[in-house]
């Protein structure tokens, strides 16, 4: 390459795991002299880090690895992600430089300027299932606000719909001293959340002798955190003495993503969860009650193979129990390599965008009544954004959106919440300069 500024650009798909990832590579590649560019602008090298967990995810990922092809065909290519694991060969042909699967991002820089010297294509992809934990580490992010921290890789649940544990591989944990060391420097840096993300949360440490996720969650409640948040979790986590550590924390924030999939216990047992829907509610019920006004956020996989309308109906009735703050909704994605690919009674395309739609009218119902039940309170908010008119827009510690006149970004403010408008909330800032 040229002495002239070199040039990168990246594009992320999917999930926190990969955010994560991303912004590891980038520091690398700013460690070695490159410019970061946005996605799309013509850079000397463009890194896809991609996913694969439903078609659309892995059909976005292609796309992006196509579209840069095409239209930069001078630009070095690095794929990295699940798609990379699964199909390295089909990248090599597609022209990618460097191929990276769940290991080696540590490595990037150094494979791209080794396949650069030698004229080549490296595809550094290895059998994901005797890997150990790579360890990566960042120093910031660009959001400045909220960091994502990794603490674990891999999963061996091998729910029947998924096919994560193929290409992401067993359980790895993340040391609790490296998850303090990375908390301390973000917050030196001036973080003022960090959300704690891994492939399967819920199983950190298994790998690690006597270590359990309490521990990790500890290491990074570090002194001058405001706010500690969980990535997704199963709720078998959530006994009532691991509720009852959590409530002692002062940092956790009251919103939990608890995975549900779906509410009817044939269908749960079908898709090999392992738990029913009691065990979901009584989960449930534990958070509500430690965190009184706590957001209860989960994922519904809707159109399973063989789900009837009754089951569907009974994952409807049960949503509406638990009294969800969000649902992501999903219409289940047939997935080459899983057991649910192969099972009977596939649904049309139809009856689960149908059974989608149905669920989203209720997740709508359901969100609109927890931010009013919100009003009238008062919330510590932290801020992000401010647009040219003063409106300032953050969140609160249940992650509802709040948006008011006068917010400093990057501080918490006392808000006095007004009422609701266009599925954000609204109100009145309480105190000018923050806490």
């Amino acid at each position: 390459m040229s002495n002239t500024q070199k040039t990168v650009a990246f594009h992320t798909l999917g999930c926190k795991v990969n955010q994560y990832d991303t912004q590891a590579m980038k520091e690398k590649f700013v460690e070695a002299g490159y410019e970061t560019r946005p996605f799309g602008d013509v850079v000397d090298v463009n890194v896809i880090v991609t996913c694969i967990v439903t078609a659309v995810g892995e059909q976005k990922s292609r796309q992006a690895l196509h579209k840069v092809r095409r239209e930069q065909p001078d630009s070095h290519l690095i794929a990295a992600g699940c798609l990379a694991q699964k199909d390295a060969d089909k990248l090599k042909d597609l022209g990618a430089r460097v191929i990276l699967g769940s290991q080696h991002r540590e490595q990037v820089v150094d494979l791209l300027y080794q396949a650069l010297d030698n004229d080549t294509q490296i595809a550094a992809v290895e059998d994901v299932r005797a890997i150990p934990y790579e360890e990566l580490n960042i120093s910031h992010q660009e959001g400045k606000t909220r960091a994502v921290m990794k603490i674990q890789e891999g999963c061996d649940r091998f729910c029947a719909y998924c096919i994560i544990p193929h290409v992401r591989g067993g359980i790895r944990s993340r040391l609790p001293e490296a998850i303090h060391r990375e908390a301390q420097r973000l917050v030196d840096a001036g973080y003022q959340e960090i959300v704690l993300t891994g492939i399967h949360l819920t199983s950190y440490g298994k790998d690690l002798d006597g270590v359990k996720l309490m521990d990790a969650i500890k290491a990074a409640a570090v002194p001058g955190l405001p706010r500690l948040r969980l990535g997704s979790l199963e709720p078998v986590i959530a006994t009532q003495d691991f509720v009852d550590e959590l409530a002692k924390i002062p940092a956790i924030c009251p919103q939990f993503h608890l995975s549900m999939q779906s509410g009817s216990d044939t269908v749960l047992k079908r898709m090999r969860r392992r738990y029913t829907s009691d065990e979901y509610l009584q989960a449930a019920r534990r958070l509500q009650e430690a965190f009184p006004g706590c957001a209860l956020t989960t994922d519904v996989l809707v159109g399973f193979p063989g789900e009837t309308e009754e089951e569907f109906l009974e994952t409807l009735a049960f949503c509406e129990t638990v009294g969800f703050a969000k649902m992501h909704i999903f219409p289940f994605s047939r997935r080459a390599g899983t057991a649910a690919d192969r099972m009977p009674g596939q649904l049309d395309r139809k009856t689960k965008m149908a059974r989608a739609k149905v669920m989203a009218v209720l997740d709508e119902r359901m969100n609109t009544a927890f931010l009013t039940s919100m009003v009238g309170s008062t919330q510590p908010v932290l801020f992000e954004t401010e647009d040219e008119e003063g409106l300032s827009q953050g969140n609160t510690p249940n992650a509802m959106t709040v948006k008011v006149q006068g917010g400093v970004p990057h501080t918490i403010h006392q808000v006095h919440v007004t009422g609701l408008e266009n599925g954000l909330l609204t109100g009145v800032l309480l105190d000018k300069n923050g806490d």
